[in-house]
Formats: C-alpha cells, structure tokens, sequence
C-alpha cells in the first residue's frame, strides 16, 4: 500500500514532538521530584496493585498537627489493614474506648466492645421495617486513588521539589504544584506538601499538607508493613468474630459517611447588619417563602395537606438537608455511643407515640414527603427524632420590667454544628383550623420547640430525663397543639395536664392578655406547676413577677442577672439574658418573645457564634399575618 505523504509527515512530526517532551521532562525535572514520583508510585501501586496478587499493608497512623480542621482530630488516630480492592479493617480508641470497623467486598461491620454492641451492614435488609419492599442496594466501589497512573508519571512536571534530611536518616521532601499545574486542578499555589520517607524502605513516615493561611496538617505513620509475605494481619476477623451482629441496611451506613464527610465543610454565615429588607422568593399555592434580612420566613395556610405541599415545595433542598442530618448523621452516629442501632430504636419510638399522635399532623408530614421527594418514613421519623434538649427559658412581666411589658426568652441549646443553623426558618402557621401561630424552627419539622399564636401565648420547653417513654402524644406534637388550640393560659395548661405525655420536660408559658406565665414541670406520671415567684426544689431562686427555668450554674447566673437588673428590664436587657454562661457552648438558637404586641425577636447560631451572640433578626406576628405577601415589585425576586 502506497502511503500518503501528508498524513506520515504529520505523523513523524507529532513522534518527534512527543519524544522530545518527554526528554525535556526528563531534564527539566528535579531529582527530587522524580524521587518523590516514585515513592508515591510505591503506594499507588499497594492500594491499585497491577499484579494479580494483591499485596497486604498495615500500621497505624495519628494526626500530630490539625490546624484548619476539627481540634478534635489532635493526636487521633487509628490501626489498619489494607488489601486491594475492598478490604479495609480500622481499629480507632476514642476517649479511651475501642471502636473496630471492617469492610470485605460488599460487607461493612462495625463492633464497639464496650457497648457489646455489632451490626453488619448488608443489601438484603430493608431500610425500613414497616416496608419490605424498601430494600435499596449500595454497589460499594473499589478503592482507588484520584490520580491515575497516567498522571502518576507526569507528576515530576508538575512538581517544583526540595529535598532534606529528617530525623532518623528520613528522607524529607517538600514539594508545590507549579502555576499551570495549581490552575489546573484548582488548588492555590501555596500549597506545599511536605513528605518524610524511611530512607532504607521507602516506606511512608509522615506527610503535611500547607496552604500558607489556616491549613497545617499532619499524618504521621508508624508500623508500616507492606507486601506479599510481609507478615501482616488483615485484622478484620476482630469485627467478624462478634456472636449474631444485627444486620442492618448497607445504605443507612453509606448514607451515615455521606452525610458526615459533607458536614466536615458546611458553614453558617455570619449575618451582616440588618437593613429592613424583605423579598418574596417563591409561592406555592397559598404559600410563600420570604427573605427577611438574610433569613427564611415561611407562610403555610389552609389544611394539613395543603401546608405540608407548600413547606415540601418552597424548602425541598433544606428539607433534604436537615432529614439527612438528623437521620443519617446524629441517629446513624448516636448508635455507637448509645450501642443501639438508631433505626431500631426510632422506629420503636414512633410505632408507640402514633396512637396518640393527630392523624392532621401525620397527614401534614406525608405531604411535605410527597412535595419534597422524600420517603414517607423519612418525613415521620424525623419528625419523632427524640428532642433532648439542655436549654433555659424566662418570662418577666409586671414589676420586674418597664412599664409591666411581658417579655418572654427561650435559649435552645441543642446540636450546634451539625447543620441544622443554616436550615432554619421562621414559620407563619394559618391552619384551616385552630388559631395562627410563629414556630421558630427547622426546615421539616412541623412540631415545635418555641412558639407564639396569635393569642398572644408564648411557650418554650428544656428536656429533662426518661428517654425511652414513648407511650404518649411527642413533646413537640404536644407544644404546637397548645399553639393551635388554646387561647388562654389556663387552656395551654390543661392541654399539657392532660396529656398522654413522654419523658420528662420542663416548660415555661406565657399569657400576655391576662400578665400571667407559669412554669410546668411533668413526666408521664407526674405534672407540676410553678407560679412566678415560687420557690421549687430544683428552681432554689425565686423573684417576684418572673419564672426562671434553666438548670446548674446556668439557672444560678440567670438569677443573679435578674435581680441585679430588676424592674428595668425592656427588650434590649432581656435578650442580654441569654448570652453566655446562661446560653451553652451548644447553643444554636435564642429568641424573645414580646408576646403583648406579638414583637419576636429571633437568633440562629454561626460557624463562629453560638446564637445569643449573634444578630437577632426583628418580626411581628401580627404585620407578617396581615401581609399577604403584599410587596412591591421590586421587592418580589425573580422565579
């Protein structure tokens, strides 16, 4: 066959182009990083092994510098076992008590000996118990590393590298991406990585990653073994061999990974100033979703199936959010602290509170799952997720404030950190039936924790103990039937005295019609009820004209405060109440409620802040009710 000259001129050219890039490589790379390119090629090569024959490593490795990530990780560290492609045993002491977990193809088991306790993740299980056809297989990928081969060889070209000595005769490499190379994977230029190596093995000592700014950490490795006949122990046979594991869903454990590494880098922002702003963002049928200074303002209006529909439609990605927090994240985490498999118990805990639950709020929770895609399972379960809040509430009224104003405060300290924050809403409540209300809440959650109507009453609650009695109607059900059905503070009392109720709350309502509040303190058994100004075994402080709920040095210091500042109370020195130390470190949100004019006063927690320190945004009940939505076209935001 002739050949055509043309195309074996382009051919030859492009040979010798390619040939000569790879020699101008190879002169233009330092020794060091051709050196630390073959290190790294070592390690590629033991976690995606080209051989048949997988070889085995081990050892363990602890974080000795954390700066830029959680504190919490300083001198953390745990044992492993590795063999390609998915195998993978880690052994982890976390305040002196072992936790083993082990993955073997599509299996992942987790033993926590202290608790007794071992589940065995699977694909056979269905993620709910109430629906067999709710299985949902994970396909668990191999492991491998981001960066392939390929690229593996051209990593010298992409390196500028020095080399030094460490301790110990260690080979210590510094190295930076070059310019092209960091705007190519869109990582800043000063970032340096820092590697030591076992001069005589080559095996890994430690690598420290650097940007110049808030990042510095380091890895350190120690027992490093590796190979076909190194003479390592896999080591998951001590996750293995644990007496009849409870066999769980494999996806609630995937979706429990997701959902914490994705919460590693979730921030609340920090609210700027208030300017009297105010957008509609979107409706949904009667409702709406606004922006008030930064902040979300739902409004819900009609039947239970109709609000559900609007809060499904208007919040469904902040929906998903919160759900998979409460769920995946703290359920799935609180297993290993409590040694009882979360699903289990929730699941338990809704099946005995749903005789006694309003079929209109269950009705409610199936529509915002249909409206927000989630599973209707989720949507209830979350719903019932067990409130054990470590919190303080007030109300003042007559001599204890200027001009007799009632101010009502509630300091929920609850879970900061964990991603509820930046899912927080303002909801406006206008059932089809009952009266109008504010819940001060969560994206999802239809119960409430702090609440106002229309009627003027104001409420806020703090758990106490006796998690586990769930044979009654749910503490947050409880509050919002309070908000939609009593009109007085006798007929909020009675609503609580008359129960079924669960566990053991402490609450705190207030009546700005009738000057009165009282605090309630109740289990399943047992009601009391503490006027202001009343002394209580556990509220040893009493002061004229107030109710003071909190607990330990939190209650003695609001005490000492509203002494101090008795009679002269207004709505600036009532939310100075609640800052820190009678707001905890947990602290995620603080409001004041001014229930006479319907006045409320509302702070979320930041990355920074716990809530009582940060901007508290200003709304009136009674204005957003009578709004409509009403706003000029240039305060309406584009659909």
């Amino acid at each position: 066959m002739k050949k055509n000259p043309a195309r074996f001129l382009v051919g030859s050219i492009a040979a010798i182009c390619l040939l000569a890039v790879i020699l101008w490589f190879g002169v233009l790379t330092s020794a060091e990083s051709r050196s630390l390119a073959k290190h790294l090629g070592r390690i590629h090569e033991l976690i995606e092994p080209s051989s048949a024959v997988a070889p085995l490593v081990s050892g363990q490795f602890s974080f000795s510098k954390v700066s830029g990530i959680p504190e919490e990780l300083a001198g953390q560290g745990a044992r492993f076992s590795y063999q390609a492609p998915d195998k993978l045993f880690l052994s982890a002491a976390v305040d002196g008590e072992t936790y083993h977990i082990a993955r073997d193809g599509q299996e992942v088991r987790i033993f926590v000996p202290h608790q007794d306790m071992a589940i065995v993740g699977v694909n056979d299980v269905p993620r709910f118990s109430g629906r067999p056809d709710s299985i949902d297989p994970v396909a668990l990928p191999s492991f491998s590393l981001p960066v392939s081969r390929s690229r593996m060889r051209l990593l010298p070209a992409m390196l500028s590298a020095e080399a030094g000595a460490g301790e110990g005769g260690a080979e210590v490499i510094r190295a930076r991406l070059k310019p092209f190379a960091a705007r190519k994977f869109d990582l800043p230029e000063s970032l340096e990585l820092t590697f030591a190596f076992d001069d005589s093995t080559g095996h890994p000592q430690s690598v420290r990653v650097q940007d110049g700014a808030e990042l510095d950490v380091q890895v350190d490795f120690e027992d490093w073994k590796a190979g076909i006949d190194s003479g390592v122990e896999i080591g998951w046979d001590e996750a293995r061999e644990v007496p009849e594991p409870e066999r769980v869903a494999l996806s609630h454990l995937a979706k429990f990974v997701e959902v914490t590494l994705s919460n590693l880098n979730s921030k609340a922002e920090t609210l700027p100033p208030a300017t009297g702003k105010r957008t509609v963002l979107a409706h949904s049928g009667a409702g709406r979703l606004e922006d008030h200074d930064g902040t979300r303002v739902l409004f819900l209006k009609g039947t239970p199936e109709e609000m559900g529909t609007q809060h499904g439609e208007l919040l469904k990605d902040e929906i998903r959010a919160v759900t998979d927090r409460i769920l995946y994240g703290i359920g799935v985490g609180s297993s290993f602290a409590k040694g009882r498999w979360f699903f289990g118990e929730i699941e338990e805990a809704v099946s005995r509170l749903h005789p006694h639950t309003d079929p209109r709020y269950l009705r409610e929770m199936d529509a915002l799952a249909l409206a927000s895609g989630l599973d209707k399972e989720e949507s209830r379960l979350s719903n019932f997720f067990p409130e054990l809040f470590h919190c303080s509430g007030f109300a003042l009224h007559g001599s204890a404030t200027v001009d007799g104003k009632m101010y009502h405060g509630r300091v929920l300290d609850y879970m900061r950190g964990v991603g509820l924050e930046q899912n927080a809403v303002v909801m406006i409540y206008e059932p089809d039936e009952g009266n109008a209300w504010v819940n001060v809440g969560y994206a999802g959650f239809i119960g409430s924790v702090t609440a106002m109507n229309e009627k003027h009453i104001a409420i806020g609650e703090m758990g106490g103990r006796g998690e586990g009695n769930w044979d009654g109607k749910a503490m947050a059900q409880l509050m919002r039937e309070v908000m939609e059905k009593a009109d007085t503070l006798e007929e909020a009392v009675a609503i609580f005295e008359r129960g079924p109720r669960t566990c053991e709350y402490y609450y705190v309502i207030s009546d700005a019609k009738s000057g009165k509040s009282v605090g309630i303190a109740a289990t399943p058994e047992t009601f009391e009820t503490i006027l202001p100004g009343a002394a209580h075994p556990l509220l040893p402080n009493p002061v004229k004209d107030t109710v003071l709920m909190s607990a330990g040095d939190r209650y003695t210091e609001l005490s000492r405060r509203v002494k101090d500042g008795y009679g002269t109370f207004d709505a600036d020195s009532a939310r100075d109440l609640m800052t820190h130390p009678v707001c905890m470190k947990s602290n995620i949100q603080s409001v004041l409620f001014e229930p006479g004019s319907l006045d409320f006063w509302v702070a979320n927690a930041d990355s920074e802040n716990v809530a009582s320190h940060t901007r508290y945004t200003k709304y009136n009940l009674g204005e957003l009710l009578s709004s409509g939505g009403n706003l000029t076209q240039a305060n309406v935001a584009p659909r």
